[in-house]
């Protein structure tokens, strides 16, 4: 039970509004606590496209443990996706709204075994069906296993991504033989080093690869087999900077800004969540009402995993949204010019821009930068970052569908007016980027073989 003086309700009462809070809160962006390089993160990100990265998942991610005779339907009532023909040994990406219909979170869901579930991933749709859990009547127990930062000892699984064109290769000399069968997002069990892993068939950078996950005191065995199989085939670890930057590749965004500050039954959660567990917001978008910062799966390309067979919250709302889809998810690729530029004022008298750190620039674990057509405020962009495979710096957005054709000019604003109080936040000025609209994933085999498959 939280505190009252450390819930999100009396933080946001004492801050005056939920923005305020938000903008000026101390919480640091998402942390990856493992070696930020094991090269350098441009040798890293070509791993991926060229022979085989190794990413280790292991300890940045909540697992939430979900086992008993209603643990579907907790969590079919809180899922915008569908749970039919969703049988043991497969996953599928957890989305979560809130009675508005606007996104919670999302997290990948593993159908671990009869009635056993494991969902993985940024702590926001976990507390979610955590907290509908402990206020509903639902038989089902709930184990949870916080990250790295703030778990006491080693996690319960590691969880290793192999992921590349000599991936599958990596694996049948790790295992012996030929890979089991298995579809994108299924999930099989093969035998590394005389250890039993279980693997998913999916990729995190638009490449082709699995994830494995195992009891932690069996990882490093396993670890250490996946490195000796890879030794002629180019594998390459790679680290949190590498890591952080592969969803901007694969059109992921990782977490827009959860719809829990205001709506239909958010106070009795705001007493329920930890004020600790709400982030931070960072960028030029600035509107002190924060359903400006909420989008709908729709302006994030989730309603192919929109289902309406079964009642679920926020589904009503949902409806409606989807019969107004306002916004489209594209990749903003930004002038090198402008970034050069932006880069270059550290090194010129006067006030620099916004420092821009590479790969991954977000400096809130929510960013939100304000998108202009002439002038015009049309969307948001919501991650940005250097891709090495393709040296562009690029953002993920979410944009009105009349300014989202491929090719549009259009501009983000970097930089925060007024500077906030958060520690990432130095003294800076606003400045525009120039940016070009492209697809979303950005990479072609993310768009194509990769997403048909």
């Amino acid at each position: 039970m939280t505190a009252l003086s450390d819930t999100l309700s009396h933080a946001l009462s004492s801050a005056g509004s939920a923005v305020e809070f938000l903008r000026n809160a101390q919480a640091r962006p998402t942390v990856f606590p493992v070696a930020p390089e094991f090269s350098n993160w441009r040798s890293e990100q070509h791993a991926w496209r060229e022979s085989v990265a190794l990413l280790d998942q292991s300890h940045h991610m909540t697992d939430l443990f979900l086992t008993g005779p209603d643990a579907t339907q907790l969590l079919r009532d809180h899922a915008v996706n569908s749970f039919e023909n969703f049988a043991v040994d497969r996953a599928k990406q957890f989305i979560a709204v809130n009675h508005e219909g606007y996104v919670i979170g999302d997290a990948i869901l593993f159908h671990l075994d009869e009635q056993r579930f494991d969902l993985v991933g940024h702590p926001m749709a976990l507390d979610w069906v955590q907290y509908q859990l402990e206020i509903g009547d639902y038989d089902v127990t709930a184990e949870r296993d916080g990250n790295s930062i703030v778990r006491s000892g080693p996690p319960r699984l590691y969880r290793y991504e192999l992921q590349g064109p000599n991936a599958l290769a990596l694996l049948e000399k790790a295992i012996g033989g030929e890979i089991p069968a298995v579809k994108f997002f299924h999930m099989t069990t093969f035998s590394i080093a005389g250890r039993r892993v279980r693997a998913l068939r999916h990729g995190m950078a638009g490449q082709p690869g699995f994830e494995l996950f195992g009891p932690w005191e069996e990882g490093e065995r396993v670890r250490d087999a996946l490195l000796a199989a890879g030794s002629d085939l180019g594998v390459v670890p790679v680290g949190s900077m590498g890591y952080s930057s592969a969803n901007l590749e694969s059109g992921w965004v990782p977490s827009p800004l959860p719809a829990i500050f205001s709506g239909q039954g958010m106070d009795d959660y705001g007493a329920w969540l930890a004020a600790a567990s709400a982030g931070s917001l960072a960028g030029s978008f600035d509107s002190n009402r924060i359903e400006d910062y909420y989008v709908t799966p729709y302006d994030l390309d989730y309603g192919r995993s929109v289902a309406f067979d079964h009642e679920f919250v926020g589904r009503e709302a949902l409806q409606r949204h989807a019969e107004n889809q306002r916004r489209r998810k594209v990749t903003l690729v930004w002038n090198a010019d402008d970034v050069a530029a932006a880069l270059g004022s550290l090194f010129t008298p006067g006030l620099p821009a916004k420092y821009l750190s590479l790969p991954k620039s977000r400096y809130g674990l929510y960013q939100a930068d304000a998108v202009l057509n002439g002038g015009t405020p049309v969307g948001l962009s919501m991650d940005c970052g250097y891709l090495a495979n393709e040296q562009v710096f690029a953002s993920l957005a979410t944009i009105d569908v009349e300014s989202a054709e491929v090719g549009t000019e259009l501009t983000v604003v970097w930089g925060e007016e007024p500077n906030s109080r958060k520690p990432q936040v130095e003294r800076h000025r606003q400045v525009e980027m120039r940016a070009t609209v492209a697809p979303a994933p950005y990479v072609q085999y993310a768009r194509s073989s990769y997403r048909d498959r």
